[in-house]
């Protein structure tokens, strides 16, 4: 496992400093985390970066790959309405595409959670100003900040018209640029063209409830002498069967719709262009995404508040993160040394994890991690 150089200790004090200016409480997570219930809040698509552990006859683990999902867990089990954690430790994440990357590396990062939608803009502008604040700390002297929402995409859709099962797949695959692209590929398709399958084992699968299903799946590995492996109940994987080949006989996108979908994706300018565009291509049934953008409006003015360098931000209306929680606000820190791929800071608004974990409806949560190695001039590594 590759591990990061040891990072000078007056200059990882003086990234440190924004976090533990903003009064939160210092928290740690278990080094081990379930793996079943990352990829249920994280995404399948994760399983491929994480390192798994596994005793004999135990559940699956894995290395802790990030910091939000235990601490989200941790405010929870407090039973508390409100609260901001912050936290600094190794992280473990693979990189099979870049092995010039370190998979054990430095973390520091500071959540917050309300129990109120008021505090939401503010909140949000207080973490980006954090999160900058210990990014300038580094000494670098090349650091945009990039926006974006998730909300707005999934209100954007919504004004679409599109049928729920499609609308909803879309939104899933907010951060996923393979699955939008491969739903704009079949723009325009019959549903009876794109190959499925309804008398296949998922045909069979949906006829029954989620116990059977799962038990018929257990029957279908004993036949065939199979030994299933990962942290997939039968049950789960079944229905994971059953809504892929229901996505397959979904309608497709029209090509108007994916004209507009395209034109949607492909915005980037600073934020207050970039709003004017994403408002002129708002329909008769947009009242959501009408909405979206006067919350936006209030955002930008909290930021700027704040500190956040609103006059030279980017907002890209694509933007995303590895992490599916994210609901709401996105944001990147980077460096133009470094390009898009490695951000200094990432983080945004996942009121629904809370949820998902048992929380009130009405939780609100926002957060942010730094790589403090990154945020280091170069002459001071």
């Amino acid at each position: 496992m590759r591990a990061e150089p040891a990072i000078p200790p007056e200059k990882l004090a003086a990234i440190r400093a924004p976090f533990l200016a903003a009064g939160a409480e210092a928290v740690d997570a278990p080094l081990l985390q379930p793996l079943g219930l990352l990829l249920d809040l994280a995404g399948e698509a994760l399983r491929a970066r994480l390192f798994v552990v596994q005793a004999e006859g135990g559940a699956e683990t894995c290395l802790r790959p990030d910091f939000t999902v235990p601490v989200a867990r941790l405010h929870l089990d407090r039973g508390a309405a409100s609260g901001r954690y912050v936290y600094e430790g190794k992280v473990f994440r693979a990189a099979p595409d870049s092995p010039d990357l370190a998979e054990e590396f430095l973390q520091i990062g500071l959540e917050r959670f309300d129990a109120g939608e008021a505090a939401a803009p503010a909140a949000d502008a207080e973490i980006v100003a954090i999160a900058w604040r210990a990014a300038e700390a580094g000494g670098r002297k090349d650091l945009s900040l990039w926006l974006g929402d998730v909300a707005l995409f999934a209100a954007f859709i919504d004004g679409l018209d599109l049928s729920p099962s499609l609308g909803a797949r879309l939104k899933r695959a907010a951060a996923r640029p393979r699955l939008l692209q491969a739903e704009l590929a079949r723009a325009g398709q019959p549903a009876n063209d794109q190959g499925s399958d309804p008398g296949g084992l998922a045909g069979v699968l949906a006829a029954l409830s989620p116990v059977e299903a799962g038990r018929m799946l257990e029957e279908v590995w004993a036949l065939a002498g199979v030994e299933p492996v990962g942290g997939r109940g039968p049950a789960e994987i079944a229905q994971r069967l059953v809504r892929r080949a229901e996505a397959q006989r979904a309608p497709a996108l029209t090509l108007d719709q994916a004209e507009a979908l395209r034109r949607f994706l492909a915005i980037e300018a600073e934020p207050a262009d970039a709003l004017a565009a994403v408002a002129a291509l708002a329909g008769p049934k947009s009242k959501a995404l009408k909405q979206a953008l006067q919350v936006w409006t209030r955002r930008l003015s909290h930021l700027s508040e704040a500190g956040a360098p609103i006059a030279h931000a980017r907002f890209a209306t694509a933007l995303g993160h590895a992490f599916d929680y994210y609901d709401g606000l996105t944001f990147e820190i980077r460096a133009q040394g470094l390009g898009p791929d490695r951000p200094i800071a990432v983080g945004g608004r996942y009121d629904g994890l809370p949820v998902r974990l048992g929380g009130p409806a009405q939780a609100q949560a926002v957060g942010c991690t730094l790589r403090p190695l990154w945020a280091l001039a170069e002459d001071a590594r």
